[in-house]
């Protein structure tokens, strides 16, 4: 038997510019963002405070755009790097993607770089920031 997945509840008027009803009008729209629940993202927030290793990091990132249809960009920001800050962590927008979302992300991702430095620094080097280090 198949049972219907349960979808996102809609976020309060005038609280969030996710655009969920716009999706859902849409004929033929990815509405796979909705099937993240509140319950789902508290799942998928605490996996990425509790990342091992980059390539945990791009693991999950791969699987939130599997699953979800969201775009996580990860890399070192333009100017020097001296704190977890310095990460540029970019969302690429998707309508249906709830505000609270779309900030609860990247700092689930920092707070995780900040529990495993380990990972900043081989996005650093991944990137030949210490190169000659």
């Amino acid at each position: 038997m198949n049972s219907v997945p349960q979808l996102r509840q809609p976020c309060p008027p005038g609280a969030c510019d996710c655009q969920r009803e716009r999706l859902q009008d849409s004929p033929g729209a990815d509405l796979r963002i909705l099937l993240l629940t509140r319950a789902e993202e508290k799942r998928l927030l605490e996996r990425l405070e509790n990342l091992r290793d980059l390539n945990d990091l791009r693991h999950m990132q791969q699987r939130m755009y599997q699953q979800l249809g969201i775009h996580v960009q990860v890399v070192p920001g333009l100017n020097e790097v001296r704190s977890m800050r310095g990460i540029a962590i970019h969302i690429a927008d998707h309508p249906g993607l709830c505000r609270k979302t779309r900030q609860a992300i990247p700092a689930a991702i920092r707070r995780g770089l900040e529990r495993q430095p380990e990972i900043a620094y081989r996005l650093l080097d991944e990137h030949d920031l210490l190169r000659d280090a």
